[in-house]
């Protein structure tokens, strides 16, 4: 959890600026302002099933630490991009900067290492909650950065964050490396089960073979993917209309949805059933989709769209990745762990590089349709891609009638 909150807000202060540096370099009217966030996210997903390789053979604390340095690594790059207005340099230090992303997600399956079988989901939202405080302080920590890179160093003004972000991940390397001890995946013996080698083609294999499989993964893909596509246009969206302004609120209140319930949908989903959160974080997807879609030039609804989008994700994310570790055998977890955060993270990344494109085509509210078609498809595997699964007795009789 400590690593957690010091990763986050690293991702928080960094990526607030990494539009605005594309938009420097590109000028402001580039249709590519998506591409930084894209490139963060395929970076998070091509690493995820690295640093998976590295936790099976060495432990939770070996991946961990070493997607940490990777990614302060990939911030001293993206200051060389910055500082020479080159748009290569900037985007091969934010694809490194993805380990980053790629640390903190599978920060979550080494706290269902230990975990009793009835409290793993608890014990994951957790890990997940301690982003809300990284996530809000981050965004803060820009504007002194800023002030600090360019008043005591001499340097660009967005060159500050990062700096400032290398830091960060360098303090979560050594938390990881000094207080995770024991390593949780060697004390649960993890480690000494032969581990099954697999390239990533079998690992998504194996991740789909059972019904509950299929199900965790495309909780875990959809959820991303439309949570980041209408998340990364609202701002454009909103700065198009005027509400500039409010903008920040309106995110600020989104991240609270996708973090500060955590443990209470971790609670959630112990007690009713992992396919029981997934349709629950369903449902609030599409209804925010159809809020998202509605909301015509103003902000009102939005407000509550993005707060409903943070929590639909929330559900999704602990309820597939809960489902996920119970579905597949012990000997290959951590490479499918791995694959399926590959396989999310790129969905991720594809839904933000492509929502630029496809707002500028047909509009921020077309958008939105595309992501409650996506939810909607979630909604009804949900409510018959497991059978058998436990649920609560409402949804059962729901898929009865």
């Amino acid at each position: 959890m400590g690593g957690q909150v010091v990763g986050a807000a690293a991702l928080g202060a960094s990526v607030t600026v990494g539009a605005f540096v594309v938009q420097d370099i590109l000028g402001d009217e580039t249709s590519l302002g998506g591409i930084a966030t894209a490139t963060v996210t395929m970076g998070t997903a091509f690493m995820s099933q690295v640093l998976a390789r590295l936790m099976v053979r060495g432990g939770r604390r070996t991946g961990l630490q070493t997607g940490y340095v990777l990614a302060a690594l990939g911030c001293f790059v993206a200051v060389v991009g910055v500082e020479r207005s080159s748009l290569a340099w900037f985007l091969a230090g934010l694809f490194l900067f993805g380990n980053g992303q790629a640390a903190n997600l599978l920060a979550r399956y080494a706290a269902t290492d230990l975990a009793e079988p009835n409290q793993r989901s608890f014990a994951m939202s957790r890990v997940v909650f301690a982003s809300t405080f990284g996530a809000v302080f981050g965004p803060l920590l820009v504007a002194p950065a800023e002030w600090v890179g360019r008043e005591w160093l001499g340097l660009a003004t967005y060159s500050g964050p990062w700096l400032a972000s290398s830091v960060f991940l360098l303090l979560a390397a050594t938390n990881t490396f000094l207080r995770l001890r024991p390593d949780p995946l060697v004390a649960s013996g993890s480690t000494f089960v032969p581990q099954q080698r697999m390239n990533l083609r079998d690992a998504v294999r194996t991740a789909g073979a059972t019904a509950n499989g299929r199900l965790a993964l495309a909780a875990m893909v959809i959820s991303q993917a439309t949570m980041v596509a209408v998340m990364t246009m609202t701002p454009v969206h909103l700065r198009l209309h005027g509400h500039e302004t409010v903008s920040p609120y309106v995110v600020s209140l989104h991240i609270a949805g996708m973090f500060a319930f955590s443990p209470l949908v971790g609670k959630y989903t112990d007690r009713h059933g992992q396919v029981n959160a997934i349709f629950v974080g369903s449902v609030l997807l599409v209804a925010a989709s159809v809020m998202s879609a509605l909301s015509g030039e103003g902000h009102i609804m939005l407000f509550p769209s993005l707060w409903l989008l943070g929590v639909g994700w929330n559900f999704g994310l602990i309820g597939g990745s809960s489902l996920l570790g119970e579905s597949i055998d012990d000997s290959v977890r951590v490479r499918v762990q791995g694959a399926a955060d590959l396989l999310m993270s790129f969905c991720g990344g594809l839904a933000g590089f492509s929502s630029g494109f496809i707002r500028r085509a047909i509009g921020f509210h077309l958008l939105s349709v595309a992501a409650l078609v996506l939810a909607g498809c979630l909604l009804v595997f949900s409510m018959y891609g497991a059978a058998g699964s436990r649920t609560s007795p409402w949804l059962s009789a729901f898929r009865r009638r």
